[in-house]
């Protein structure tokens, strides 16, 4: 995980999957552009949702400050409706469809069922904010001819391959394979982010040169990694994952059997969240192990410093607080789905992109980096 030739100027922000949970990253930026508004970040990374708003700074040209405040104005204006058709005619086309084919088996070939939503509207919401140029997006080309990104990378999944995919664009940069992912070096286009951000079974895969993807997360073991193969030596890393303490483990209980919503929970925590954890012990311990040796059997390894920032909070018990709001047709499917037989819903949390609940994560993700101002002025100011 360490990484040769450093500088120290390589700082890199990594940010995490979690569908409408990215919006407390945009709380997390939204601090740090308050109080360190000229903030210079060479290599932004991010998967499913992540992608999203790493798309979004590396894109915009204008100040970090201003990057980080229009962030938040998309994101506190977001609607379900923006994101994906929650209109009773598609979806109830869309379960229905995926109804028949479960119970016809393979006799009803022609029901061609990709998704349980419609996507269609979030793609034209990042047309309209990234303002793509023939496809490419003009601005991430413009800060790395002016010097002010180094690289960008987004990861998705392939599905012919199995094999986790990160699409890199910078100066300078050069691709990596290892067991089960690799890089690619491409200009990052909206289909990208699509793919990166497909959430599976709810979102449509998404067709990219040749191959079919889905959500980053599904295979990717070590998010922190691209942003070590740039040649980061310092990385800030924004989780949408709470770690309940000891007195909130004591608290939970499941009384009744666990429902579809909670399995899908769960799974979709495992896959796309624990692994970021796991990764980031795996980094803690490789950086002990090289600082335990001498200078001379380094072989020109360095430590990199890693800050991890998290929800002080359940944002899946946050979200059920806020379901109702859902406009009806899906909130209907949802609960079908067993969402209201749990205290904390994280498959809810997911789909959440209800404007109330979204402004609750910006201001918790402000105020948790708030509360953690000593740590995060040292990371960034005490980089020498």
């Amino acid at each position: 995980m360490a990484k040769t030739e450093t500088t120290s100027d390589n700082l890199a922000l990594v940010m995490s999957g979690g569908g409408a949970r990215a919006a407390y990253q945009v709380g997390v930026l939204r601090y740090l552009a308050r109080h360190h508004e000229d903030l210079q970040i060479p290599i932004i990374t991010g998967v499913s949702s992540g992608a999203i708003n790493a798309a979004y700074l590396a894109n915009e040209t204008t100040v970090f400050r201003e990057k980080a405040e229009g962030l938040a104005e998309i994101w506190a204006n977001l609607t379900t409706e923006k994101v994906f058709r929650v209109d009773s005619i598609s979806t109830m086309r869309h379960v229905l469809s995926w109804g028949i084919r479960l119970l016809m088996g393979g006799s009803v070939n022609a029901i061609k069922t990709r998704s349980l939503v419609d996507t269609d509207p979030i793609r034209e919401l990042l047309q309209g904010i990234l303002s793509p140029e023939n496809g490419r997006l003009t601005g991430i080309d413009r800060n790395i001819d002016e010097g002010k990104l180094k690289a960008i990378a987004i990861t998705a999944s392939s599905y012919t391959t199995g094999q986790s995919i990160t699409w890199i664009q910078g100066k300078d940069v050069n691709d990596w394979q290892r067991a089960h992912r690799k890089s690619q070096i491409s200009p990052i286009t909206i289909d990208h982010i699509m793919a990166s951000a497909s959430l599976p079974m709810f979102f449509p895969s998404i067709y990219v040169d040749g191959s079919w993807y889905g959500d980053g997360g599904i295979r990717l073991t070590a998010p922190l990694s691209p942003a070590i193969h740039l040649g980061a030596n310092r990385v800030l890393a924004i989780s949408t994952r709470h770690i309940p303490g000891p007195s909130e483990v004591e608290s939970m209980t499941l009384d009744d059997y666990p429902s579809p919503a909670k399995v899908i929970g769960d799974m979709f925590n495992a896959v796309f969240l624990d692994v970021f954890d796991n990764d980031a012990l795996r980094l803690e311990r490789v950086n002990k192990l090289i600082e335990s040796l001498p200078e001379q059997k380094r072989f020109d390894l360095k430590p990199v410093k890693l800050l991890l920032l998290r929800p002080s909070l359940d944002l899946g018990n946050l979200a059920n607080q806020y379901e109702p709001q859902l406009p009806r047709p899906f909130r209907f499917m949802t609960r079908g789905l067993g969402t209201k037989e749990s205290r904390s819903s994280d498959m809810l949390s997911l789909v959440m992109f209800q404007p109330d609940y979204i402004r609750h994560l910006i201001d918790m993700g402000e105020s948790d980096a708030e509360a953690r101002k000593d740590e995060i002025d040292e990371f960034l100011l005490g980089a020498n």
